[in-house]
């Protein structure tokens, strides 16, 4: 198999962003950018998030026609997609405009496993971009045209039957997903004790069993906040030792998989405290994020505090934490639908939260219940990783038979081998 370098193969193109005039900006030319690429690495390229008018094109980017290939040289290295229609694209990016005798395909499918390669030859300090130059001597592998032809139809066939398993896991993870605020939403209905019923007076959920009672959550557990003690005094933020819960924990939360939190990136001071709104609560106070990533609770598993983004509730007797938690975590859509405000980053505001009401089972049947749920959530959980996992092996699948083929490694009909 003959090794070019790429300019043998293909014309590099520059692009460009125009300037922000509005005349150069929402016309019909589609406008690739390394996100565009990203969202269609290794396949065909239709449409662009923006878009230039002619003389955005003619004064501030380029343009190759469909059947060119688009690759990202920064933030990251390595997207490619293929045209299906003349397409202009930002600096960030180059274009490949192929010569006579070749498939396309083929080198789209070359490239896509080259990613860390090409990543490899940037350069920068600021950040790490791939030159004209270094692509265009890029060394790419170039079968004649009939092998070019059958190794891409085979990497059709193949990968396309990849793609419809991934998207039939992916799918069912949806499924399952939808599947883990079911079993919430129903744990916390009662659904699985017996006896009579009756409508629920909250707004979300249908019935619950008919000797609960509906109670407001402020009656119930004592409502906190948090806040930020002033960084205009560095002394309040020496011998920071207490965990203290920002917006940098709903990354651990997010996904409803723990019940505690445990850990935190940002720790205050006991001057930092004392000299602010923020408080000390106890273990087993549960918390609500109300800003930014609004909805997403957990319990503190230590005496933490919160910053502003925060409230909390300390639970009485009558009102188990775990219980409470998984009500929240049930309520999720009505108060993100119902409450939350803003466009931009939602919010929950606390005359909302002083609003809120929760079923109240006895306390023997809250245990009972956050353990069935629990219970049911972790099969949940497994199940998802199960298939995440699948999903895993199948990308690694494609990536390697991917890379046999281009290298002409596997028996690939009408190749010699």
């Amino acid at each position: 198999m003959t090794v070019k370098p790429l300019r043998r193969v293909f014309a590099v193109v520059n692009g460009g962003t125009p300037t922000a005039e509005s005349e150069n900006w929402d016309g019909e030319v589609a406008w690739a950018t390394p996100i565009d690429l990203g969202r269609r690495n290794g396949s065909r390229i239709a449409r662009t998030q923006r878009t230039l008018t002619a003389q955005g094109l003619r004064t501030g980017s380029s343009l190759v026609p469909a059947g060119s290939l688009i690759i990202s040289t920064r933030a990251p290295i390595g997207y490619v997609a293929e045209t299906t229609i003349p397409m202009a694209f930002n600096q960030g990016c180059r274009g490949l405009v192929p010569g006579k005798q070749l498939d396309v395909r083929f080198f789209r499918y070359q490239l896509l496993v080259s990613g860390s390669r090409l990543e490899s030859l940037g350069q920068g300090s600021t950040f790490i971009e791939l030159s004209t130059e270094a692509l265009a001597s890029f060394p790419l592998a170039v079968p004649p045209i009939t092998e070019q032809r059958a190794i891409a139809d085979f990497l059709d066939a193949e990968t396309a039957r990849i793609d419809a398993l991934v998207a039939n896991y992916l799918e069912l993870v949806d499924r399952l997903v939808d599947q883990r605020g079911a079993i919430t939403v129903g744990g916390v209905a009662g659904e699985s004790l017996s006896g009579p019923r009756k409508p629920s007076t909250l707004t979300w959920l249908k019935e619950v069993p008919a000797h609960w009672a509906e109670v407001r959550l402020t009656l119930l557990a004592r409502l906190g906040s948090g806040h930020t003690p002033s960084r205009e005094h560095p002394e309040w933020w020496l011998d920071c030792s207490i965990p203290w819960i920002t917006t940098g924990e709903v990354s651990q939360i997010r996904d409803d998989r723990i019940e505690y939190l445990r850990e935190t990136r940002e720790k205050i001071s006991e001057l930092g405290i004392a000299n602010s709104s923020a408080e000390l609560h106890p273990a087993g106070t549960v918390v609500l994020s109300r800003t930014a990533s609004a909805g997403y609770s957990a319990i503190m598993a230590t005496p933490m505090a919160t910053s502003q983004d925060y409230v909390t509730w300390t639970c009485s007797p009558r009102l188990r934490p775990q219980f409470l938690l998984l009500c929240l975590r049930a309520m999720r859509p009505d108060l993100l639908g119902r409450l939350a405000m803003g466009s931009t980053h939602q919010t929950i505001y606390v005359p909302d939260i002083q609003s809120i009401r929760i079923p109240l089972p006895p306390l023997e049947e809250q245990d009972q219940l956050v353990e069935w749920i629990w219970k049911r959530l972790r099969r949940n959980h497994a199940a998802i990783d199960a298939i995440r996992s699948q999903v895993e092996l199948l990308a690694e699948r494609r990536q390697a038979l991917t890379a046999a083929a281009v290298t002409g490694q596997p028996t690939v009909p009408g190749v010699a081998a």
